[in-house]
């Protein structure tokens, strides 16, 4: 170990050049990386049986084992290893959060790595010293294979910035391109801690796949047209400035007899369904099952073998009317209050003093909701100081946030509940589970009373994600 670190990390990815960069990392004295330690089919090289006197076995009862070991062995230097993707994830959130492990991210531009890993996989070659016996092989561009693999890459990079961004850390990056920069690698054990330097690297390596992508390809127009139609830099993304949202496992509510869990999304038919579960065995909606805890929850779900979870989707603007209507535009119980004030001083809300009264005519109530629906697209983008409650979350964004738990079963749309629901409870053996019955909206005014094409525009402005997740088409 070092002063500044115990252990470092290479986390790289095959065919990015990673053989190369640990032949000159093992080139300095000091430093000693262990292979592919943490590879799930074997422990550092393929016919390797121990790293350090670990065994394999032991490492995959005991992965810490191997860790401080290796952490261990090199008084006055430094230990590593490799560390891609689909290697252990039990050891990665140690690694992440480890400030003594240092990190090093090797990266390599994904259509030659793909490229690489493909001829490699044809040839059976995947390293060469001798340019002598080089195998040579042209292969296809599989778009959805190379889509596949892309997806996997990002996530682990965006998984590796957002840990270290979380814990203060920083890494050194090397590209593929730098793997042939003595200055790049002499830098690089500067920042370990290891004094010595290289006049030269190490060469026994030799770079198998030389030609320009175009040779290596045998459909490379095909590969240039579906490469062409990738966005690349991610320009049809919808913005997400939402804050990530937790299960929320209290809200949910399980009916007293029959199996279904109803995972409710705020602002939405939750009277409905509360109505209907309750219909289900006989009880009032008092009676249903509610106030859960993770393990209490987890109880019912051990007790219920068969169940069914499920949650309901509203048209994003049905919803929006609907947060306006029951949360701002009322003064009663449950309506927010404080963000009522608020939006009336700060955001200029046309909204009455008090509770709406005979002067509240569907004019005023059109151009209230109206402003309203211009709120919802600034907080939602987080550009206002007033939380993203709930309510008008979105519903994507409320999803997320159950995953975090467990997902529903299924996702029902609020105008399919009447098929659905019933052949829901009949799925977890219910004989003859009854319809779902309408609860009246709590509005002075309804939403078609007021709708247009303006108001459809607004909610779609603000509610962009959900209409684009979940397919929404106009309200009217």
């Amino acid at each position: 170990m070092t002063e500044r670190f115990d252990y470092f990390v290479v986390f790289a990815e095959m065919r990015t050049g990673s053989n190369f960069l640990e032949a000159n990392l093992n080139a300095f004295d000091g430093i000693t990386c262990h292979g592919e330690a943490f590879n799930p089919h074997f422990i550092g090289y393929p016919n390797s049986r121990d790293i350090l006197g670990v065994t394999q076995y032991r490492r995959d009862q005991d992965p810490e084992e191997l860790l401080g070991t290796i952490a261990k062995a090199t008084p006055g230097g430094i230990g590593g290893f490799r560390f891609f993707h689909d290697h252990d994830p039990r050891i990665l959130p140690r690694l992440l959060a480890d400030p003594r492990c240092a990190k090093i991210i090797l990266t390599r531009n994904p259509v030659d790595s793909y490229v690489s890993w493909k001829i490699a996989q044809a040839t059976g070659q995947w390293k060469l010293t001798n340019v002598k016996r080089r195998k040579d092989a042209k292969v296809l561009f599989d778009t959805s294979d190379f889509e596949e693999h892309l997806a996997k890459l990002q996530d682990f990079q965006v998984t590796l910035m957002n840990a270290l961004q979380t814990s203060g850390q920083t890494a050194f990056y090397v590209a593929y391109e730098d793997l042939q920069d003595v200055a790049v690698m002499n830098g690089l054990a500067k920042w370990l801690g290891v004094k010595t330097q290289l006049d030269s690297l190490n060469k026994s390596l030799k770079r198998q796949n030389p030609e320009p992508v175009s040779d290596k390809v045998e459909n490379f127009p095909e590969m240039e047209t579906a490469l062409a139609r990738l966005d690349r830099f991610n320009l049809n993304r919808t913005p997400n400035f939402e804050p990530r949202r937790g299960p929320v496992v209290p809200s949910y509510v399980a009916a007293v007899k029959t199996g279904l869990l109803y995972m409710p999304i705020r602002s939405g038919p939750e009277g409905v369904v509360a109505g209907w579960l309750a219909a289900l065995d006989g009880v009032e909606r008092g009676d249903l099952l509610r106030d859960f805890s993770q393990k209490t929850l987890r109880q019912w779900k051990r007790e219920r073998e068969g169940h069914r979870s499920f949650t309901v989707l509203r048209h994003p603007l049905a919803r929006a009317h609907e947060a306006f209507c029951s949360r701002i535009l009322t003064t009663g119980p449950g309506s927010f209050n404080a963000i009522r004030k608020t939006l009336i001083r700060a955001h200029n809300l046309p909204l009455p003093e008090g509770e709406p009264d005979d002067s509240y005519d569907v004019t005023a109530h059109r151009a209230a909701f109206t402003a309203w629906l211009a709120f919802l697209k600034a907080c939602l983008s987080g550009q206002t100081g007033v939380r993203v409650d709930a309510h008008w979350a979105t519903q994507a964004q409320c999803l997320q946030g159950m995953a975090e738990f467990t997902l529903p079963d299924m996702i029902i749309r609020e105008d399919e509940m009447a098929a659905y629901l019933p052949a829901l409870a009949m799925q977890v053996g219910h004989p003859a589970p009854p319809d779902p019955e309408r609860v009246p909206v709590r509005a002075p005014f309804s939403l078609a009373e007021i709708y247009d094409d303006e108001i459809e525009q607004l909610a779609r402005d603000a509610y962009q994600r959900d209409y684009l997740m979940f397919g929404f088409s106009d309200w009217g």
